[in-house]
């Protein structure tokens, strides 16, 4: 596979994209493994630290894996749903917020001082919303493509990890609308209170929700993306296909984030392989959704805030993992010999 792929012409292309992107190698995974059973510990006494040592090496096709380069990437968009009332803040709150992460005010941008990680921000066409999808499909096929095709410009295909999130008013409902169409259930498990949304609120996104999923029947990965999703989420998708192109790990951040990749596992699953997730937000539907995904979060900080903010903080844990992987001594190196 070659970088050839993108930009991509069109969304039928995603339909046989799996099996021809990189896949995960097992002969570094097993060389890292048996690193690991070597290291001056009892075998798996490191846990989950030592799982991700494996995965950052099987995505790296290195037993030794490391991050010298984290690149992070906020993804912003505005939502046509927001006409139904489902948001609590006016959708002009979401360019100030990019303006703040410019700045370097916001949360995401310390987590990634914190961490490591170099930040951009990525603004799609914030002044014209996309359609209201109560009403007609959010996205058409092209504007799906464009924007899936902007994320995947925005990859830095020398970062050796890519941290995700997003940034949108409205979008909490278009993550419920999103999962509730790939995974079914009811409606209302999927919907949370996002930035804030009152009992009155939550009954709009409720409502908004279930007559979306009426009017779009297709449940096509990309057919839900286009009919229900945005621009973010859009782009999102495309930023995780260019990642796994450069067999670059990443890490998703919270509900919203997880829903927007999320319609690349309705179009295969193992287009998702090497992501993993940073934190389980508070938001009720995301331990439903990474459930039917069938992934473990890093961590559970409750956080729900949007912004990449939990990638960025389970950065520093898998930061530690390779650090171990990589830094302990041998028993052999020790001079341990009873172990």
């Amino acid at each position: 596979m070659t970088s050839s792929i993108f930009p991509l012409d069109h969304l039928g292309q995603l339909e046989t994209i799996a099996c021809r992107l990189p896949q995960a190698s097992s002969t570094a995974r097993n060389a890292a493994r048996l690193r690991q059973d070597s290291l001056s510990k009892p075998p798996g006494s490191l846990g989950r630290l030592e799982d991700l040592a494996l995965f950052m090496a099987e995505w790296q096709d290195t037993d030794r894996p490391a991050i010298t380069t984290a690149q992070a990437v906020v993804f912003a968009g505005n939502h046509g749903i927001c006409a139904q009332g489902v948001n609590p803040f006016p959708q002009s709150v979401t360019a100030q917020m990019v303006a703040n992460f410019q700045r370097g005010g916001a949360a995401i941008n310390q987590l990634c001082r914190a961490n490591g990680a170099d930040l951009a921000v990525v603004a799609l066409d914030l002044d014209t919303p996309t359609a209201d999808f109560t009403q007609q499909p959010a996205m058409t096929a092209d504007e799906t493509l464009h924007a899936l095709n902007q994320g995947a410009a925005a990859v830095d295909p020398k970062a050796d990890i890519l941290i995700l999130g997003e940034m949108g008013i409205g979008n909490s409902t278009v993550a419920a609308a999103l999962s509730c169409a790939l995974f079914g259930d009811k409606v209302a498990d999927w919907v949370g209170h996002g930035t804030g949304s009152d009992a009155a609120g939550i009954d709009r996104k409720i409502d908004a929700v279930t007559r979306g999923l009426a009017r779009h029947p297709d449940r096509t990965g990309m057919g839900i993306l286009s009919a229900l999703g945005g621009r973010e989420q859009a782009a999102i998708c495309g930023a995780v296909l260019a990642a796994r192109l450069h067999r670059i790990p990443v890490i998703l951040d919270g509900y919203i984030c997880t829903a927007s990749a999320a319609p690349l596992h309705g179009v295969d699953p193992r287009l998702l392989d090497h992501a993993i997730v940073g934190h389980v937000s508070a938001e009720p539907g995301h331990r439903k959704l990474l459930a039917a995904l069938r992934k473990v979060p890093v961590l559970g900080f409750e956080m729900r805030l949007g912004e990449g903010s939990g990638a960025a903080l389970a950065l520093g844990i898998v930061r530690a993992a390779l650090d171990c992987h990589n830094g302990m001594a041998t028993f052999a190196e020790a001079g341990v010999t009873g172990k």
